[in-house]
């Protein structure tokens, strides 16, 4: 009998979906962001720099075409079965006039092989004309919309200039699942000014929501952001969690997590030129492992202490 695995993997959402193993291709369609270009605000969050997420075949100079194109050579070598789920990134992916991004997600839903698209944005970019085009687009092919809400404190929301609120990703969450589209979040877990009591509370929090996946990933400070110099300034306004630390927080943080959300990652991993720290010297597939280790260790599961309310 197979073992019962201790939290919701991306890996057995997906098989659950498609007859046929499926990868994510990354895609730099040349957006921005309304926190760069004045709408919101200039500079962006503190803490990004889109160099750290962009693999090598994503530029802007590039068609959606060719990204995929070269994204889809990469893995079709050694499986040339695979199906692929175009991944829309980088920065702001619904910013921009729909019928421009409608030609965008065509274009890459058109390439031979690609079975839906996963669309990052955050939650005060998502109209109400583009989420009916979603809805339309999600009863013939898979869509997940994925926000980034990055804490549930408005607090921490204005320290990093995020230039939302978390009601506002509240309501971007239901208004996108109650259209009957696959919907995701991301959080950063140990951003500057909470606690590790505050950092685990945002599970209850996120868990009240209709959430069809969830990223994690520890607070990073990367080269030639706001926050890499305001830790310069502060330090001591930064915890930088070790590896082991970060292990056990993420536990806590699953253990308190509704438990059919699907934990799509606990780690990012930066470019090690553009990573200031922490510097653990890991793989996600090694981190993973240990993730997975101390979930047997400690005899313990997603969900163990959710609480619905």
């Amino acid at each position: 009998m197979e073992k019962k695995k201790p939290y919701n993997e991306l890996g057995d959402f997906l098989r659950g979906i498609f007859p046929e193993k499926v990868q994510k291709i990354s895609l730099n369609a040349g957006f921005t962001c309304p926190n760069r270009d004045g709408t919101k605000g200039f500079g962006g969050c503190t803490y990004c720099n889109n160099q750290t997420f962009s693999p090598d075949y994503c530029h802007t100079e590039k068609s959606i075409t060719q990204q995929l194109e070269e994204g889809i050579r990469f893995f079709s070598r050694k499986y040339p079965e695979m199906k692929y789920l175009a991944y829309f990134q980088a920065y702001t992916n619904t910013y921009d006039a729909t019928e421009r991004l409608r030609r965008k997600y065509e274009e890459a839903l058109d390439y031979p092989g690609v079975c839906g698209l996963i669309v990052g944005t955050r939650p005060d970019c998502m109209p109400d004309d583009l989420l009916r085009y979603f809805a339309e687009l999600a009863k013939q092919t898979f869509v997940l919309v994925e926000y980034g809400v990055e804490s549930t404190l408005d607090k921490t929301l204005r320290r990093i200039n995020r230039g939302h609120t978390y009601a506002e990703a509240e309501e971007a969450i239901r208004r996108t699942a109650a259209a009957g589209i696959y919907t995701g979040a991301h959080l950063i877990l140990g951003l500057p000014g909470e606690t590790r009591e505050e950092i685990v509370g945002h599970a209850g929090r996120i868990s009240r929501l209709p959430l069809t996946t969830l990223k994690l990933h520890q607070l990073q400070l990367i080269r030639n952001t706001r926050m890499a110099h305001e830790f310069e300034m502060s330090p001591e306004d930064f915890h930088l969690y070790s590896v082991d630390e970060y292990i056990d927080l993420a536990v806590d943080f699953a253990e308190r997590l509704r438990p059919d959300i699907v934990l799509e990652r606990f780690v990012s991993q930066s470019p090690k030129e553009l990573l200031i720290a922490p510097d653990w010297g890991l793989k996600n597939y090694e981190f993973t492992a240990k993730v997975q280790k101390r979930f047997s260790e400690r005899a313990t599961w997603q969900g163990r202490k959710y609480a619905a309310e």
